[in-house]
């Protein structure tokens, strides 16, 4: 099994900053990509950014206000969040799409999710 955990949410005020830190471990033979998503209250979960192979891609509404990070020996992926603004609370998941064994398929791994609330 692959556990996923976040850290580092909470609650800032606009225009304020956070880190996201996520750890993967367990039974981890490799990690394809690693990468953020979040949910909005009655939206649906969309991309915030993702590394893979050291390549990143963010989301329109993220560029220029965050940024992600990979430790590869550690399995942790990051995400600084800068000049946040109120449409960017949401429960935020970190996302690792790896494998168990060299003959596995690559399989998407979800952390349970932290709470990112940007208020005055």
């Amino acid at each position: 099994q692959v556990q996923v955990v976040e850290s580092g949410g909470g609650l800032v005020q606009p225009g304020g900053s956070l880190r996201l830190s996520c750890a993967a471990s367990g039974n981890i033979f490799s990690i394809n990509g690693m990468g953020w998503y979040r949910r909005a209250p009655g939206k649906q979960r969309e991309l915030v950014a993702t590394i893979i192979s050291g390549r990143t891609n963010y989301a329109d509404s993220v560029k220029g206000r965050f940024t992600i990070s990979r430790d590869n020996a550690k399995n942790t992926v990051n995400l600084q969040m800068n000049s946040l603004k109120p449409e960017d609370t949401a429960v935020y998941y970190c996302n690792v799409n790896g494998r168990t064994s060299w003959a596995a398929k690559l399989t998407d791994y979800w952390g349970q999710g932290t709470q990112v609330t940007v208020s005055s």
